[in-house]
């Protein structure tokens, strides 16, 4: 029976205690207690929350986390025994401080701040299993990681374990990965080659500052683990790339050994109280320079500095990379793209919005899942090809595009539940059959798993804007914009639309004009805006032009393709179209 007030809930659940604890104590009781506190709050804990976790409970010498992402989870356990190995360097070893980490994906009791449960009982029992700076897992985990991470796992078969009626069926990492080590980075032919691969390389301190070192180190560790929300990218990790802290090699050297495509490098420099950071991106191949920025601030708290420039560099870094492979797609055949350049592909057609090109793209579309059943991203973006059919009349049987697009979204969500991008997808299309509550959700979900991305940051403001909170939605919008100053065009579009519907519409056509391909779209809603603006002659002028290129516009068809929750803001808007001069 429940306790009363608890809920039942599906999480990852990480359990972690230190090997021969008691007998460290016994040797040295103050040094080890001092510095498993060290690793504790300065490693440990960071790391749960910089992956999307929070500690449920710890011990003297262990802790019980969850997530709710399973690879998130992993990601934790690996970056705690990497932590904890570097923590142990230059120590004798009889004083090493290890742990042994079990994660389970299971049924817990949420109760208040605690969790109980045979999820939880089973995460204690693997964690006994493990082997010492091991990991050790269920099948549950096993099957969900599948290759989603580059690790390698053994099989341990099935155990029984005390107060667990069933046998468990266990698997450890590969003694390489287990001791505080990744599995050895894959070479462009063993990693999903369908994906950009980058690595990020330790930052230079330059400041002859030793003391600026952890700043450094702080924020590669930080762009590593935010750009691994990044699903389309296959980041390495830290310690992979930070064996090259401190030695002198060239960026296609060091790509070579990684088997990577892209390189991120950068520096930090302290002068007095200010801090320089100089980040560049760089396609190994042929060592061209695909991005650079320089960012200059005060030190008045150097984390903050830290988490800005980390958010900065990591929105803009995934369409830099997307850009430079975009121009590689552009010289190959159809037939020889991969799964991920076939979706690649696909959305640039896709946001043409044409009959012609969103055929184009469906078909793309269907051959990356042909190519790779089980790529979410595939599913997602068909699904939002297919709305933009069913939403513009593209293809006829409305019935047929319906039921294809709610299976591609089924599918995605089943492949891919903790993938950001897809729910932002998800809440797009929902979004566009007025479907609110399920819109919210999912960009909701977005938001939490990957708030550095600027499409989902943007997108919270237009679903803001939307739901009749554009005042919000500004703030969101802009929020975007100062991530990624390399954004689309369309944020403007955005930033637009929420001052128009804020009612500031000085502010809103300041917005609209920095669009730099005028389409119908864009003169039916300037039009709107200067009625509201009080400049009757400049809209009837700008309705002019929506009626030269598509002399069956009207008001109704246009406001059906509108997603106003507030009956008020339809209104607004018609009211508006038809001050300009429209036909209703």
């Amino acid at each position: 029976m429940n306790r009363k007030g608890a809920q039942r809930k599906l999480a990852a659940i990480l359990s972690a205690d230190v090997a021969g604890y008691s007998r460290l104590v016994e040797a040295d009781e103050e040094g080890t207690v001092a510095r498993l506190k060290i690793i504790l709050t300065q490693k440990i804990e960071p790391g749960v929350t910089g992956h999307g976790g929070r500690i449920v409970k710890t011990s003297g010498d262990g802790l019980l986390a969850e997530f709710p992402s399973i690879v998130d989870a992993m990601r934790c356990a690996l970056a705690m025994q990497d932590a904890v190995g570097e923590a142990n360097a230059g120590i004798p070893a009889e004083r090493h401080i290890l742990f042994r980490i079990g994660v389970n994906l299971g049924d817990v009791l949420a109760e208040k701040d605690d969790i109980h449960g045979e999820g939880v009982n089973v995460a204690a029992r693997l964690q006994q299993l493990a082997e010492i700076g091991g990991i050790c897992v269920s099948r549950a985990v096993r099957e969900q990681i599948g290759n989603r991470l580059p690790i390698a796992f053994r099989d341990g078969g099935e155990q029984t374990v005390k107060n667990i009626q069933q046998p468990i069926h266990v698997f450890h990492l590969a003694p390489a990965a287990g001791q505080g080590a990744t599995a050895a980075p894959p070479s462009l032919a063993e990693a999903d080659s369908s994906k950009p691969t980058i690595a990020v390389l330790p930052f230079v301190n330059m400041s002859g500052d030793s003391e600026q070192e952890f700043f450094a180190d702080g924020l590669t560790e930080d762009i590593i683990t935010e750009l691994s929300r990044f699903r389309e990218l296959f980041v390495i990790s830290r310690t992979s790339t930070f064996k090259f802290k401190g030695k002198s090699v060239t960026v296609q050297d060091a790509a070579k050994e990684l088997g990577v495509q892209y390189v991120v490098e950068g520096s930090v420099r302290k002068s007095g109280n200010r801090v320089r950071v100089t980040v560049q991106l760089i396609e190994a191949e042929n060592g061209r320079h695909l991005w650079a920025e320089r960012y200059d601030r005060q030190l008045e708290d150097i984390f903050a500095i830290q988490d800005e420039m980390t958010s900065a560099i990591v929105a803009i870094l995934p369409g830099r990379v997307e850009a430079a492979t975009r121009e590689r797609v552009k010289r190959k055949q159809p037939d020889n793209l991969a799964a991920y350049e076939c979706v690649l592909a696909g959305k640039i057609l896709h946001h043409r919005s044409t009959k012609e090109d969103n055929a184009a793209a469906l078909k793309l579309l269907e051959r990356a899942i042909e190519l790779d059943p089980n790529y979410a991203h595939a599913h997602a973006w068909r699904a939002c090809t297919l709305g933009q059919a069913w939403i513009k009349g593209y293809i006829t049987d409305r019935d047929f595009v319906w039921n294809e697009m709610i299976a591609e979204l089924q599918a995605a969500l089943a492949i891919a539940d903790d993938d950001s991008d897809v729910h932002r997808i998800l809440a797009a299309v929902h979004l566009t059959v007025h479907d609110f509550g399920k819109a919210v959700y999912h960009q909701d979900r977005a938001l939490a798993l990957n708030p550095n991305d600027d499409l989902i940051v943007v997108q919270q403001g237009e679903i803001l804007t939307w739901l009749g909170r554009p005042l919000e939605g500004i703030e969101w919008v802009r929020k975007a914009m100062r991530l990624n100053p390399y954004h689309p065009q369309r944020f403007w579009n955005h930033l637009g639309r929420a001052y128009f519907v804020a009612r500031r519409y000085a502010e809103a056509i300041e917005a609209i004009k920095h669009i730099g391909a005028p389409d119908q779209t864009y003169h039916a809603f300037l039009a709107a805006c200067l009625a509201r603006a009080g400049d009757p002659a400049a809209a009837r002028e700008q309705a002019a032009a929506v009626m030269k290129l598509d002399p069956s516009f009207t008001i109704q068809g246009t406001l059906a393709t509108l997603h106003y929750r507030n009956e008020d803001d339809r209104e607004h808007h018609r009211e508006s179209l038809l001050a300009a001069g429209f036909p209703a």
